[in-house]
């Protein structure tokens, strides 16, 4: 039984790997602020699944805001975790325009807190939530691990290269152990309310007008939940050993992966497929690119396959199917 750690748990992404941690036995140690960014019924739902879980006993809840120096020092300091999964953050790319300083204190003062309790606690490995909108206006697709990504269009994927950054230095400088998982458009049950797939759901099922972007000519690498949970998974069995980087001479033990489904679709199909298995069809009012938005996401997936095990199975019909099939029984 490993201790682990893992932050954001009452989040999307969390809530699903706190599950499969614990269905594989390990023992999960979860910290959320629980804060009202989508509400708050959602996430205490979460944690109310969770803890009907067989194997609930092995789950401890704190809640913790990371951008809380002292408390997170007290959490490393009272517990010894094996593995931490650090997937708090303050997400959204165009709340990130209104709210910029609601980003630095979670997605950068927070990350720190984790890497020094990382650091003084000697945690063997450390793995972290990246984005694929750290790739910015990459014109080359698939978007590679080894591409450039230095000219973020907006302040959320300008934190998570910065996350990047932190954890190469620390894993130089302290021989911490980090993975950097760049995620590419997760949905699913129990997923983010303020996604446009949630939106789009609500409303053709009550017959509203949805707003398409672009035309709905926007590309996006959907991955599924389940997919993406398998690729932490997969990270976490996967402890990066120092390596010379072939464009320096440092040797810190990180590494960086992209966690898609390395098959973008349109907006467009993404649209027909809830209307699909909503039975329904939608009433469209179409609109420009917002700011920060980028037309295509595109994962090479190959290092994460060779290196995790990592292979997208849903597709994107059949994810869509499942979550709307939620969707109708968490609405009642």
């Amino acid at each position: 039984m490993k201790k682990i750690l893992v932050t954001g748990a009452a989040g999307f992404i969390g809530f699903h790997l706190t599950l499969k941690l614990l269905a594989r036995g390990d023992y999960v140690v979860g910290v959320d602020n629980i804060t009202d960014y989508y509400g708050t019924d959602l996430k205490e739902l979460r944690l109310k699944k969770i803890g009907e879980h067989d194997d609930a006993c092995n789950f401890q809840f704190i809640k913790i805001d990371i951008s809380d120096r002292k408390k997170m020092l007290d959490l490393f300091e009272d517990n010894r975790f094996d593995v931490v999964v650090n997937l708090a953050a303050q997400a959204g790319v165009r709340y990130s325009i209104e709210n910029p300083h609601v980003y630095a204190d979670s997605n950068l003062v927070g990350f720190l807190n984790v890497l020094e309790g990382c650091r003084h606690q000697k945690v063997k490995h450390l793995i972290y939530a990246s984005s694929s909108s750290i790739y910015g206006m990459n014109v080359k697709q698939p978007f590679s691990v080894h591409d450039r990504s230095d000219h973020p269009i907006s302040l959320y994927a300008a934190t998570k290269k910065s996350n990047e950054l932190m954890a190469h230095a620390y894993s130089h400088l302290y021989k911490i152990p980090t993975t950097g998982l760049r995620f590419f458009t997760v949905y699913g049950p129990y997923g983010r309310p303020d996604m446009a797939y949630f939106n789009f759901t609500e409303n053709i099922l009550s017959g509203t007008k949805i707003n398409v972007f672009n035309s709905g000519d926007m590309q996006r690498d959907f991955t599924y939940i389940d997919d993406v949970v398998d690729g932490i998974v997969g990270s976490m069995n996967k402890t990066p050993c120092a390596h010379i980087n072939q464009d320096s001479n440092s040797s810190p033990p990180c590494s960086i992966y992209n966690i898609g489904n390395n098959n973008p679709i349109t907006l467009r199909r993404f649209i027909s497929a809830i209307e699909s298995a909503c039975g329904m069809k939608a009433n469209e009012i179409l609109l420009p690119m917002q700011p920060g938005d980028v037309p295509v996401t595109f994962a090479d997936i190959d290092s994460s396959i060779n290196d995790l095990g990592f292979r997208p199975k849903i597709k994107i019909e059949e994810g869509i199917r499942r979550f709307v099939s939620w969707y109708k029984e968490w609405k009642g």
